[in-house]
């Protein structure tokens, strides 16, 4: 194939080059599955992002993961499913249609359950188009054919087979309980829903009167209000202060109820007076207490948190403004003795921010402990699902083993309605995938599904299950891997991990990668009240995806949180540009070569041998990282292959043959420079897309696209450990020669003396071979190469492994300090010497170290003893002048 005319602009400028190209890659069908038999399957599915809103950095930064995964996989000759999809985010949503109601001065109320639906489906359809938008200037490689959302048909049916089948195998039930209840959005949340804030509030201490007048009996709450639902007192069996009580009761205040004294375990003798007010339809722990010596349940507060018919004369004030007024009626009465205050944990609502209550309420419950159980062994077997990092396992079996009953039922209208009917008569209850046949008589439940019971079956539902027979179900499912945060282990990771074991009787994916929060410069959350936020689109806008991308990539180690840094973004800007240029240089000097000129065979410079080295170094170092998912190094070996070794140095001496007139020596360099950018576009191109697409566009290959261009492989016969180390010391000669001139503010455009004392035969043979670099790079008016050269006085050295370069400087030299320079030369060698001596003389050390490392120590020990001895000769010679 034909090289195109090269069309690379003078100037790196990422909005072009962005321009239009993702457009390109959907309609070359690059990023579609293609159902092809002889590649293996490789499948991600997207963390589906609820329609509530644009993306936030944190989904930038998990899809940019998960995008350079599948272009990996892609290249490497997987058949990769990366399937996009969106979450219908039911609270969230619901909240956000009210509000755009609210503004409108409407309710929900006003439209009716149906109008709604509809007024939801349409800002969905907005929001989903939103989110493609920044899908694409991202330049995430998604298979849209595949695109699922988890209220369309087909993930509706995996619902209701779950909920069905959970029903009947008594795993889901109904039941009035104590849950988590939201008075602002009026729905039940489940536990993790909850966020605990430190809160100063108060124990307010009371006195609950006898009812045979024999005295009173004190209790302490944090919630006066509640006190209006209390169904009895409690005190432990064995305290004596209360034992001759139980049975007793005692007059609530307020209210004038009677209620009884009971005895029970639970309470706690040392806290406190040792009794406590149970209020069985306000507290968890009441709850249970109230089970079991069969206590009333009496609810005094309404779903919106304002109290009830059962609060007497507080009817329709709210919860905070009730505690008030009873705080203050309580204290006229001489009831209430003490207000303490004190800081504690209160329990706020995710989505809406309002204090939690929790409410006696009936609602549907998952029952999770048999799922769980098979959760937690999975994790013993071989197919085990693996965190990444690891430590993340011991977070999500903690979880599991301290397991709760899942509430999953949701007083909204946005989301999958209950399966379940009421008889309008007999009040029987109906579960099943569609409604009884004689459907008049029968009431669907009002209630949807938390969310998060359509996000657990997302893996297979998204396939096609439950028909088991669906082609995507069958073919790509299990996933390779789940990219997300640390922050919905709970929610969402452990919830696909039981429902996967129960419906499919497999893990639903290999590995999860476990990545942080963004924070900003100074380690906040990022949110809207503290303005830190930082839109992704801007950053694109400004620098380009490739940039932010590579950024949010390589900024941090797995399972780190990641720090934003405006500044950091612009220094990858400038990475890219390097790549740019450089590519340029590279290309300009091609002369238009096609991919079949690529020729080898020519004889090869050290400089060639080198950098071929180096890349198969980087090709096994970027891959062996890649795979374990260690993008932050990989993002180090690729910056400084890229910027120090093929920029600063191969292409600075590639000038040398393409400018000069070997026109064989010329044909070679060319065939380096083109496979060496191509195999480095191509490690590249996962982090960074679009500048290596365009880039390997202008190069001579063979593809339609680097999408879909092979993975670079190492070739051993590229390996030149001989000219590695040649190069090596080559390198060291000029940075010295470059040091001494920056000490004595000699600037390379002067010519100098220089000599070149070699340690053998060896050494002298790849210096006198490597004679024209010097040249070029040293810029010597002399150049003195030998084993036995006579050392002037005057003169500047630098000692390397092998050699000693000596620049006489006649009246640029100041003596003293050169003396005082190499005197700290000799301190430093002989420090590198005691610390390997240290580690040698380490028993633990020479144990457990393999044999290779031990050698490797041995090797730097026994060098930095030669440069000493060649460093403390020159001082004792300048000593003795």
């Amino acid at each position: 194939m034909e090289t195109k005319e090269i069309s690379m602009p003078t100037k790196y400028d990422p909005q072009s080059i962005e321009q239009g190209r993702y457009e390109w890659w959907l309609k070359g069908k690059f990023f579609e599955a293609k159902d092809d038999e002889s590649k293996e399957p490789y499948t991600i599915v997207i963390p589906p992002p609820n329609v509530t809103g644009r993306l936030h950095l944190g989904h930038a930064w998990d899809t940019t993961l998960q995008d350079i995964v599948t272009r990996m996989k892609r290249m490497q000759g997987y058949d990769v499913l990366w399937l996009p999809g969106m979450d219908h985010a039911g609270i969230a949503t619901q909240a956000k249609v009210e509000e755009k109601l609210r503004s409108e001065g409407k309710s929900r109320y006003d439209l009716g359950r149906e109008k709604f639906v509809e007024e939801t489906w349409k800002w969905k359809e907005e929001y989903a188009s939103h989110i493609r938008q920044q899908w694409s200037k991202l330049g995430l490689g998604l298979d849209y054919n595949r695109e699922r959302f988890t209220l369309d048909e087909g993930l509706s049916a995996a619902v209701r087979e779950v909920f069905v089948t959970l029903y009947n195998k008594g795993l889901i039930y109904r039941g009035e309980y104590i849950i988590n209840w939201d008075p602002s959005t009026k729905t039940a949340i489940s536990d993790i829903e909850v966020i605990y804030k430190d809160v100063q509030g108060a124990f307010y201490h009371m006195t609950y009167p006898l009812a045979d007048g024999s005295g009173h009996i004190e209790v302490a709450t944090t919630r006066p209000e509640t006190m209006l639902g209390d169904t009895a007192v409690a005190v432990h069996p064995e305290d004596e202060r209360y034992k001759h009580l139980i049975g007793k009761t005692v007059i609530l205040p307020i209210v004038g109820r009677e209620i009884p004294i009971v005895g029970d375990d639970y309470v706690d003798m040392e806290f406190g007076s040792g009794a406590v007010k149970i209020t069985p339809a306000h507290d968890p722990n009441d709850f249970e207490i109230g089970n079991r010596h069969n206590l009333e349940r009496v609810l005094v507060m309404n779903e919106d948190g304002s109290m009830n018919d059962k609060a007497g004369k507080y009817k329709g004030l709210d919860r905070f403004e009730c505690r008030k007024q009873i705080v203050k009626d309580l204290q006229e009465q001489g009831v209430l003795f003490k207000i303490e205050e004190h800081m504690h944990s209160v329990g706020h609502s995710e989505r809406s921010g309002a204090v939690v209550e929790p409410y006696l309420s009936t609602q549907w419950f998952v029952k999770m402990q048999p799922l769980a159980d098979e959760a937690i062994a999975l994790q013993n077997k071989e197919n085990k699902v693996n965190f990444v990092p690891d430590r993340f396992e011991k977070t999500y079996l903690r979880w599991m083993e301290n397991i709760r009953d899942w509430c999953i039922s949701r007083q909204l209208w946005w989301g999958h309605r209950i399966p379940a009917w009421y008889h309008k008569e007999t009040g029987e209850v109906y579960v099943g995938h569609v409604a009884p046949a004689d459907s008049e008589n029968w009431e669907q439940d009002k209630d949807v599904l938390d969310t998060w019971f359509s996000s657990a079956l997302w893996p297979f539902s998204t396939m096609g299950w439950p028909d088991t027979e669906a082609a995507d179900f069958k073919r790509y499912f299990p996933t390779a891997v789940l990219v997300t945060g640390y922050d919905i282990i709970f929610f969402w990771v452990s919830r696909m991990i039981f429902s996967s074991i129960e419906f499919t009787g497999e893990r639903p994916f290999k590995d999860v990668l476990i990545h942080g929060l963004v924070r900003d410069a100074q380690g906040r959350k990022m949110s809207k009240s503290l303005g830190n936020g930082v839109d992704p689109m801007d950053v694109i806008d400004k620098y380009g995806a490739d940039a932010l991308r590579y950024f949010l990539s390589t900024g941090s180690s797995p399972g780190q949180d990641l720090r934003f840094s405006i500044e950091k973004v612009e220094s990858v800007w400038n990475f890219a540009n390097k790549i740019w240029n450089a590519s340029r240089f590279a290309l300009m000097n091609m002369d238009g070569m096609k991919y079949e000129e690529i020729d080898f065979s020519g004889e090869k410079s050290v400089a060639d041998k080198w950098i071929l080295t180096r890349l198969n170094e980087t090709i096994e170092h970027v891959t062996k990282l890649s795979e374990r998912y260690e993008f932050g190094e990989v993002g180090r070996a690729l910056y400084n292959f890229i910027w120090d070794d093929f920029c600063d140095w191969y292409i600075e001496m590639a000038k040398l043959p393409l400018y000069g007139e070997d026109e064989a020596a010329k044909k070679t360099t060319r065939s380096i420079l083109a496979h060496v950018l191509d195999q480095t576009m191509r490690l590249l191109h996962p982090f960074m897309p679009f500048i290596t697409e365009e880039i390997w566009q202008n190069l001579p290959h063979s593809g339609e696209s680097i999408t879909t261009a092979a993975w670079p492989v190492v070739n051993p016969d590229y390996t030149d450990e001989q000219a590695a180390q040649e190069m090596k010391m080559l390198m060291e000669m000029i940075r010295s020669v470059r040091n001494i001139r920056a000490e004595v503010n000699t600037p390379m455009s002067k010519k100098i003396k220089m000599l070149v004392k070699a340690k053998d035969e060896t050494i002298l043979t790849a210096v006198e071979k490597n004679r024209g670099y010097i040249e070029k790079f040293c810029n010597p008016e002399e150049l003195q190469i030998g084993i036995n050269l006579d050392v002037p006085e005057k003169a500047m050295t630098a000692v390397i492994t092998g050699l000693e370069i000596i620049l006489p400087l006649e009246g640029l030299i100041n003596i003293e300090e050169e003396i005082a320079r190499l005197e700290k030369e000799v301190d430093k060698y002989t420090k590198e010497v005691e610390r390997v001596q240290k580690k040698l003389a380490n028993e633990g050390f020479m144990k457990k170290a393999p044999e290779s490392v031990v050698a490797e120590e041995r090797a730097k020990e026994k060098d930095y003893q030669e440069k000493r001895a060649v460093v403390e000769a020159r001082l004792n010679e300048l000593k003795a002048l």
